[in-house]
């Protein structure tokens, strides 16, 4: 299994990026499919999340009215659109992927992930 996150770069304060998560390897349409981050000397954290259907999103306070998580199954890719970038927001962006079958509310831990990316490098200047 392969999680290629890009799209990650420098941005001013107040813009935007969309971030990309390429898989391959895994029945992508049965993985719920989520976005972390770490910024530096922080602990991992939940970022959006969204179900195989792109019926449901959960999204961390932090994200909420800013970021949009979806996904197009048919290209086995989700992508995390950024906007009202803010000086608190720079961090690795780590995709991942889970065949858990709970609701979705529970997908905010690391833990409950099977694969992960990379991560993509995201730098906001003010």
């Amino acid at each position: 299994v392969q999680l290629q996150a890009s799209g990650g770069g420098l941005v001013q304060a107040g813009g935007s990026l969309r971030l990309s998560c390429a898989a391959s390897g895994l029945t992508f349409a049965n993985s719920v499919m989520g976005w972390f981050r770490q910024g530096q000397g922080k602990e991992r954290e939940f970022v959006a999340a969204i179900s195989r259907s792109s019926i449901s999103a959960y999204y961390a306070d932090s994200a909420k009215g800013r970021f949009a998580i979806s996904r197009d199954n048919a290209e086995n890719t989700a992508y995390l659109e950024m906007n009202s970038l803010k000086p608190e927001d720079p961090a690795t962006y780590y995709c991942a992927a889970t065949r858990d079958r709970r609701s979705i509310a529970n997908y905010g831990s690391p833990g409950t992930y099977d694969y992960w990316g990379q991560g993509t490098q995201v730098t906001v200047s003010s």
